[in-house]
């Protein structure tokens, strides 16, 4: 999706941006190429790519000028294969890569153009980068979990609904090839919060609704969803399967619990894409990506939704709600 046709999805937010310049005006206009994982027409990646933009903004890039953008959505297989092909193709200066599918489609295809990856859980196991701190190579990027958060996700679900006793781990195998890495710190300390967890591995939507019936066919049953591109991209459908089954659900990103989700913990990522920015201006002048560190989140909120909390019949402690970052009524 071209630069204009990105603001006009956004309503004409093109308004503040300056005219075209002449070239003796701009000087060279470098080509960042960003790929999403998601749809353009999702809000969450509109709130990640303003914030992104602002960043740029802030230091010195503008749109027209110095900087050209060359949006690519890959809310599917075919279309991430499609994209990432032609993308290699192009050679664009730079790549902001979104998730670990993204990076695992542009590994396959080669290339050494200089990558900033966003939302990717374990670069050292993807055999992207060498370390953390000396990445090497011709990438970088920002990580987006602790996998010891899993038991966050466990004790903040049982102070919300006590009555948990057994929670399914929903995530897509296909698209999530770390989620043992969460799944073994949960594993080992679901017994102290009295909580048996169950790997829920779905594919579809066919097989999340299977798998939500299936599950909720015995009683004291909860949900820890895993950050994962599927279970961002059907999000609405499973935020409705745990209301429709009545499960107590704990999600990885605040956007599941303003959707109607129980609860988030989980990184604030639109602050993760405004510093990607950061890394994208030093790279474009001179650094090379392999002497940035990789870097993990440095926010992360707490969001509760009272009122499907009311829905569950759950009685949310007082503790909980007053360290929340976020209550919605």
């Amino acid at each position: 999706m071209r630069r204009r046709d990105f603001l006009a999805l956004l309503g004409g937010a093109a308004a503040g941006w300056p005219g075209p310049l002449s070239a003796e005006q701009a000087g060279p206009v470098r080509r960042v190429a960003v790929v999403m994982s998601t749809s353009a027409a999702d809000p969450e990646s509109r709130s990640r790519i303003a914030a992104f933009e602002k960043g740029l903004r802030e230091l010195g890039w503008t749109e027209g000028r110095n900087l050209r953008i060359e949006y690519h959505w890959a809310d599917n297989p075919d279309a991430l294969r499609k994209n990432v092909a032609e993308l290699v193709r192009a050679a664009p200066d730079l790549i902001v890569a979104s998730s670990t599918p993204v990076m695992a489609a542009l590994k396959e295809h080669g290339g050494t153009v200089p990558t900033v990856f966003v939302q990717v859980t374990d670069p050292i196991g993807q055999g992207l980068v060498s370390s953390l701190a000396r990445p090497g190579g011709h990438l970088t990027g920002f990580t987006t979990f602790e996998f010891t958060i899993g038991t966050k996700w466990l004790e903040t679900l049982k102070q919300a609904a006590p009555g948990v006793t057994r929670v399914a781990l929903v995530f897509n195998p296909q698209t999530a090839p770390f989620a043992d890495l969460f799944r073994r710190p949960i594993e080992a300390a679901a017994a102290s919060f009295g909580i048996t967890p169950v790997a829920a591995g779905a594919r579809d939507t066919e097989e999340l609704e299977s798998m939500a019936a299936a599950f909720a066919r015995e009683p004291n049953g909860g949900l820890v969803v895993l950050p994962d591109v599927s279970t961002i991209n059907y999000r609405g459908l499973i935020v409705a399967l745990a209301a429709r089954h009545r499960l107590p659900a704990i999600y990885p990103y605040r956007f599941f619990a303003t959707s109607g989700g129980l609860l988030s913990y989980g990184p604030d990522v639109v602050d993760v894409f405004h510093r990607v920015a950061s890394y994208v201006d030093r790279i474009l002048k001179g650094v090379s990506p392999g002497d940035l560190p990789v870097q993990a989140p440095n926010k992360y909120e707490l969001v509760i939704n009272l009122n499907t909390g009311k829905t569950l019949g759950l009685d949310l402690p007082e503790t909980l709600l007053a360290r929340a970052d976020e209550v919605i009524e």
